[in-house]
């Protein structure tokens, strides 16, 4: 029987880059409408509220951003290099990916979401 070598660390690395890059595209594809808003994960609140009280003015603050998910749902988009698996959750009615944006870990999965959203949060936290 023959077997498979086992793949490098670079190789692995970039085969995980290349499925986290196909379910983006997937769940761009499925986001004729937009996706309910999940809530923020509240580590990931604590940690940005904390940021933003350290540096205000850059970019929008989360309250307000909660507050625009909550109204318009989300979506997910590619940054400026798609190849290079940068994702960023923007409120639906938003383009600005500098002020308006999450990155999917900052999102809470727990909890009824879609099973494809929540793949590609828990794929952005490890």
């Amino acid at each position: 029987m023959e077997s498979f070598p086992n793949p490098s660390p670079e190789q692995e690395k970039e085969r995980r880059k290349q499925e986290y890059i196909l379910l983006v595209e997937k769940l761009m594809a499925e986001n004729q409408e937009n996706f309910p808003f999940p809530g923020i994960d509240p580590n990931s609140y604590e940690i940005i509220k904390a940021e933003q009280e350290e540096l205000p003015g850059y970019g929008t603050p989360i309250d307000e951003l909660i507050t625009r998910f909550q109204a318009e749902g989300l979506k997910i988009v590619f940054g400026k290099y798609p190849e290079s698996g940068n994702v960023f959750v923007l409120p639906q009615g938003s383009d600005d990916i500098v002020n308006d944006s999450l990155f999917p870990r900052h999102l809470d999965s727990t909890g009824d979401i879609d099973l494809d959203l929540k793949k590609l949060i828990d794929l952005n936290k490890k």
